[in-house]
């Protein structure tokens, strides 16, 4: 495994444990209702945080904000990354077979099958009626189907066909993108102007229709309107990085981006603030007498969102080229953890409701929890050749036996 590889592999891991720590003190953010709303209730609250506990911390609000401005970018970015040279070497119909085995299988399964087990502890919260036969009638009277985090998945999918189709129709296209991501290892602040540039011009016009944390379902189907055509952007940027080689342009280990480290981590400080600040005056009713400031937030997100992802992958390529093995156990086990951790927050953070303790120690409890039976159960479920499969550690089953 190449450096670059090998730093992506560790961040591929920290990215995982982001992902379980937001969802993990979701349940203790200071800026939340008092109380949850009866389940039934429109607008349904629960979809975006299912348990409500009293014990808040506005700390978690300042995290989850730092991470809700880039992170799931950042993962498509990572995931478009070996897409072209994947396709290359099966072909679009093998690629896509694969893709449907590894994502749609999984969200079919998740959906129907782990997200009621997962939101169960929601409707009993407030059920007077707390029978799972009661949720069941509830659940079904809904008029959308809860997906949690698995939204992420049919998303993903949706791309890797547009880019095998781009593969059949335009076999050139990866190349294409890779030519105009060849200078990136040696000015990445000039990449960057044009990934950010291109953000712009998809999110700002749906930014002003539709909040960030706005969503739209239709019926399993669930995406952000703000961030769909954003996600693109990142998730075709990671894909042109990916065709001309990560060991020899923007994510090179010898290359500007990993010798400035310290200067795209204090922009990435100055640019959130560029979008918290605005943003918070926003929510707070203040901006009516400020006129542009949430163009001013939307342009925040859109360099806040690039100048972190760029900030964590010069970090990481800077000082995490080398082999720990906690890290290549969580990085080999990462989608099945992302895939199952949902069902475990969403019943820790409903067990904790009974406990008197501080919001941190909450916080910290079902993010210990949450990661151990995640990892324990996929882990346990990669036994099973089909699941391995699926789940991308087949041949990690092969050698063990």
């Amino acid at each position: 495994m190449s450096k670059s590889s090998l730093a992506l592999s560790n961040l591929r891991a920290f990215v995982i444990l982001l992902v379980v720590a937001f969802h993990s003190v979701l349940a203790y953010l200071g800026s939340q209702p008092a109380s949850p709303a009866p389940f039934d209730s429109p607008p349904y609250h629960w979809r975006a945080i299912p348990i409500l506990d009293s014990e808040r911390w506005f700390g978690f609000d300042l995290f989850c904000a730092s991470q809700y401005v880039y992170l799931m970018h950042l993962m498509f970015f990572l995931s478009g990354m070996f897409v072209w040279s994947s396709l290359r070497r099966k072909g679009a119909k093998a690629f896509l077979s694969n893709r449907f085995l590894r994502l749609g299988v999984p969200f079919l399964i998740g959906v129907f099958l782990l997200m009621p087990v997962a939101h169960y502890p929601v409707y009993r919260v407030t059920a007077v009626d707390p029978s799972w036969s009661a949720f069941w009638a509830h659940w079904k009277a809904l008029p959308f189907w809860a997906t949690g985090q698995l939204w992420f998945l049919w998303h993903l999918l949706l791309l890797n066909i547009i880019a095998a189709v781009l593969f059949r129709v335009a076999p050139g296209f990866g190349e294409l993108l890779g030519r105009l991501s060849k200078g990136a290892g040696d000015q990445p602040g000039r990449y960057f102007a044009a990934l950010v540039g291109m953000s712009a011009l998809v999110y700002m016009p749906l930014a002003s229709l539709f909040r960030p944390w706005q969503w739209i379902q239709y019926g399993p189907f669930a995406l952000q309107p703000s961030f769909t055509l954003h996600y693109m952007v990142y998730f075709f940027a990671g894909l042109g990085i990916g065709a001309y080689g990560i060991d020899r342009g923007l994510l090179g280990s010898g290359g500007m981006l990993t010798r400035h480290w310290q200067i795209w981590a204090a922009g990435a400080s100055g640019a959130f603030l560029l979008w918290i600040v605005p943003t918070t005056v926003i929510t707070q009713g203040w901006d009516t007498a400020l006129p542009g400031l949430e163009t001013l937030a939307n342009f925040g997100l859109v360099l806040s969102c690039g100048a972190i992802s760029f900030a964590l992958a010069a970090v990481f390529i800077r000082f995490a080229m080398r082999r720990v093995q906690a890290f290549d156990s969580l990085a080999e086990n990462a989608y099945g953890i992302y895939l199952v951790h949902y069902v475990f927050v969403i019943w820790l953070q409903y067990m904790m409701l009974s406990f008197a303790l501080p919001a941190i120690m909450k916080g910290a409890i079902v993010l210990a929890g949450t990661l151990a039976l995640s990892w324990i159960s996929t882990a346990a479920m990669c036994r099973l050749r089909m699941a391995a499969r699926v789940l991308g550690r087949e041949r990690v089953l092969v050698r063990a036996r």
